[in-house]
């Protein structure tokens, strides 16, 4: 019974630790130009996707966090960063000008019918994933004041 128990265990350990490829998902730019996930992981071989809404305080307390440190993070990693905006049609319309207020420095896509987020499997925002070379790395739900340096240590297990 015993052996039977640390084999279920290192099988669930595995299950859990493998990586994903990333879904090709189609998005849009802000200026409404079509993209997919696909084509953002061809730009470089290490990137972080962001999930977020412009009515989610933590998607927004987060993307100001990353904002502040992400010039020393692509001079350090090369990382791209996305962030994804997962509002409706109803709440689409506040992006642009919210962004245009911000001083984000990375690039803002549109997931206009929640398919990325519903190929990530996940029912709430903000959700981060790091993708190194078209595979799942790491995933974190949530954010709290200071998230943003456990996921540079992330970041930086992945940069070659």
């Amino acid at each position: 019974m015993n052996k039977n128990y640390l084999i279920l265990i290192l099988l669930f350990s595995i299950c859990t630790n493998s990586q994903t490829q990333l879904p090709n998902v189609p998005l849009k730019t802000l200026s409404g130009q079509s993209t997919s996930t696909m084509e953002i992981s061809k730009k470089n071989n290490l990137m972080i996707i962001s999930l977020w809404a412009t009515w989610c305080v933590p998607c927004k307390n987060e993307l100001d966090a990353v904002a502040e440190v992400y010039d020393d993070w692509i001079s350090e990693t090369n990382v791209i960063y996305f962030a994804v905006s997962i509002d409706d049609s109803r709440t689409s319309k506040r992006i642009k000008p919210m962004v245009n207020g911000k001083e984000w420095g990375f690039e803002i896509l549109l997931d206009e019918n929640s398919d990325l987020k519903r190929a990530f499997g996940v029912s709430t925002v903000p959700y981060t994933v790091i993708v190194k070379n078209g595979d799942i790395v790491y995933k974190h739900m949530g954010y709290s004041p200071g998230y943003e340096d456990e996921l540079y240590s992330q970041l930086i297990k992945h940069v070659d």
